[in-house]
């Protein structure tokens, strides 16, 4: 080989080291956190990460200026949608109850440069949007003392007219944001603690909003002469939708804190569906009774519930929805700085960041340091960054996130046993199968001994055979490319063909045709397979149909966004890969999983039903099945 010319065989190990996946040894709840969080209180976490300032500034924005009364309908739409992703991060909050949420969902299943990059826009995600909630509050508190706050800043310090730098320094929400990480890192229990307090009097603030708003509705207010219950039309409502999708974003804090709850199996899918039915319930009745109390084109954007009751002759009640709107922003803040070092946390204990963040306070049992450090950090951005132009970082993040997931749940529910890292069991006597992974000894402990995952369905193999002649899960891995390729190609037809291609009709509709028969070919293809069926852990329904529209709608959300987000959320993407291949890939804990000489316990079952655990050196040939040689 002539010098300098890079190795085949060590190109293909470096290839290999970015899709490997992370192999969990068991399902055990052993872990360095405390797990003491019920499902009431994950519950709560949800609520208070998702019913914050969306409810008392994004329903009178959206009603005013993108849908009037028919904004019910948009948040009805949007937690529809919404709940298909829930259910994704509901299935892997069970069956995966380790922290980390999308990045380690990502990790187990599609390997570990894009758990690396997904982590990464987390991180960057609850960064900004810890700090425009705290601007937001310390905004709201401003407002109440006729801006006194800010007056006195800009009196003092004056106006900064810097690019990307706020217009004055903001040190109430800096200081918000210190508070908030000094109760976070005092454990789970006070952060559990004080989220419900929070809660609760915002939920109280919710139902008195609703309870005297429907005392004082009007439904002359949703008829034709204020222009009638949708004056924006379809294209308004949908719109609204897309808007009001991400009122919603913030059930995924539940799935970042399965490794703290005592039972994951059962809390993480049961809180999921009971905030995202409670937040949903709560935005739907608010946004009701507040385009029924006064007439939509009538509301103040910036401050609707106040001003409906204060135009009703309520001016009292305007202290009560400001007391419910800094509770409510209050606990989307312990959220979010709840979430932020876990998943800091999970990437650092897998040594693809920094190993100082893995450090785990004995006594709080909390990951101190990252939320000292990533409370500081968040604390400045607050303090000087214009957040203007950095908040739509947080649509493409999530989105991003909520695609990925989504793509996890195809990937492990169609997964065949022979993708297993683990050499299977050989022998003439009865068959024998070798479980290393940990979707492999889910497999073993939930199904017993259901059908094999990823192979094709018996009553379609007289039909369908050709599909089975390639590689073990050859078709699958060509339906799931097939099916994502399809969705974005889908997407960018729906969203850019007449905008932004300018396609004429005919090619308009060729490329729709094309890209849904691909879709739906995909889709079938997929459900003529069959999937892992587990035993006591929560399964989302109608896979791969869910999972599939989950995608397609979150590429169509991404493609709304401005360029300028694409172009900064690129640049942000290249600074990860410049940490990822300058750190990450050499310190990950993969690059020692078993050495030579470890001995390592494996779990083998046999068709005869006997389920063994067998320990071997990895080095070793495999141990072979009753009645080999």
């Amino acid at each position: 080989m002539a010098p300098g010319r890079p190795c085949a065989a060590g190109l293909a190990r470096f290839c290999q080291k970015l899709k490997r996946r992370k192999l969990l040894a068991d399902s055990s709840m052993a872990t360095s956190l405390q797990r003491c969080l019920s499902a009431l209180d994950l519950t709560l976490l949800g609520v208070g990460s998702m019913v914050g300032s969306g409810l008392y500034v994004l329903t009178g924005v959206v009603a005013k200026e993108v849908t009037g009364p028919a904004v019910t309908v948009s948040f009805v739409v949007a937690a529809v949608a919404s709940l298909m992703a829930a259910l994704c991060y509901a299935e892997f909050g069970a069956r995966v109850p380790r922290t980390g949420s999308a990045y380690l969902f990502t990790y187990v299943s599609m390997g570990e440069l894009w758990a690396f990059l997904i982590g990464w826009n987390l991180v960057l995600e609850y960064v900004i949007a810890s700090a425009a909630v705290a601007r937001a509050w310390s905004g709201y508190l401003d407002a109440m003392f006729d801006h006194r706050i800010q007056n006195f800043t800009e009196a003092h310090l004056g106006v900064w007219q810097v690019p990307f730098l706020a217009r004055s320094p903001d040190w109430l929400a800096a200081g918000i944001i210190l508070l908030a990480s000094a109760f976070v890192s005092c454990g789970a229990r006070v952060s559990s603690w004080l989220n419900h307090t929070l809660s609760a009097v915002s939920m109280i603030v919710i139902l008195f909003i609703v309870v005297l708003g429907f005392i004082l509705a009007r439904p002359s207010n949703w008829g034709e002469a204020e222009g009638g219950f949708a004056p924006f039309g379809f294209s308004g409502v949908m719109s609204g939708t897309a808007t009001c999708f991400y009122a919603f974003v913030g059930f995924d804090v539940i799935a970042a804190s399965s490794e703290e709850a005592r039972d994951p199996k059962r809390a993480v899918p049961l809180a999921i569906a009971l905030s995202l039915g409670l937040a949903a319930t709560a935005y739907i009745l608010v946004s009701a009774v507040l385009t029924l109390m006064i007439p939509w084109h009538s509301l103040n954007p910036n401050s609707a519930l106040a001003d409906a009751f204060y135009q009703r002759g309520y001016s009292w009640a305007g202290y009560l929805v400001a007391t419910g709107s800094i509770c409510a922003m209050t606990t989307v803040q312990l959220s979010g700085l709840f979430c932020l070092p876990r998943i800091i946390y999970a990437m650092a204990a897998d040594g693809l960041f920094f190993e100082m963040f893995a450090y785990v306070h004995p006594r709080t049992q909390v990951p101190l340091l990252g939320i000292l450090a990533f409370g500081a950090l968040t604390a400045v951005v607050t303090l000087l960054l214009d957040l203007d132009a950095l908040v739509q970082f947080l649509s493409i993040g999530t989105l991003l996130a909520y695609t990925f997931v989504a793509i996890s749940v195809l990937v492990l529910r169609f997964q065949t046993a022979s993708q297993s890292r683990s050499p299977s069991l050989a022998g003439s006597g009865p068959k024998a199968k070798e479980y290393s992974s940990f979707s492999d000894h889910l497999e073993l402990v939930g199904a017993g001994h259901g059908p094999e995952p990823g192979r094709l369905r018996p009553a379609l193999r007289p039909y369908l055979g050709f599909l089975d002649r390639g590689s073990p899960g050859a078709a699958v891995r060509g339906a799931v490319c097939g099916l994502v390729v399809s969705a974005i190609a889908l997407g960018c037809v729906l969203m850019l063909g007449h905008s932004v291609l300018r396609l004429p009709l005919w090619g308009f509709l060729l490329l729709l045709l094309c890209s849904s028969v691909t879709f739906l070919l995909s889709l079938l293809v997929l459900g003529a397979h069959q999937q892992q069926r587990l035993k006591d852990t929560f399964q989302m329904p109608l896979v791969p149909l869910i999972p599939a529209l989950s995608i397609v709608l979150n590429f169509c959300l991404m493609l709304k966004l401005s360029y300028l987000t694409w172009v900064r959320f690129t640049i942000w993407l290249l600074i990860g890969l410049l940490v990822y291949f300058g750190y990450g890939i050499w310190h990950s804990k993969e690059n020692w999983r078993e050495p030579p000489g470890l001995v390592t316990a494996r779990y083998v079952a046999f068709s005869d039903g006997r389920v063994e655990e067998t320990v071997r050196d990895p080095g070793q040939a495999p141990a072979q099945g009753p009645g080999s040689p």
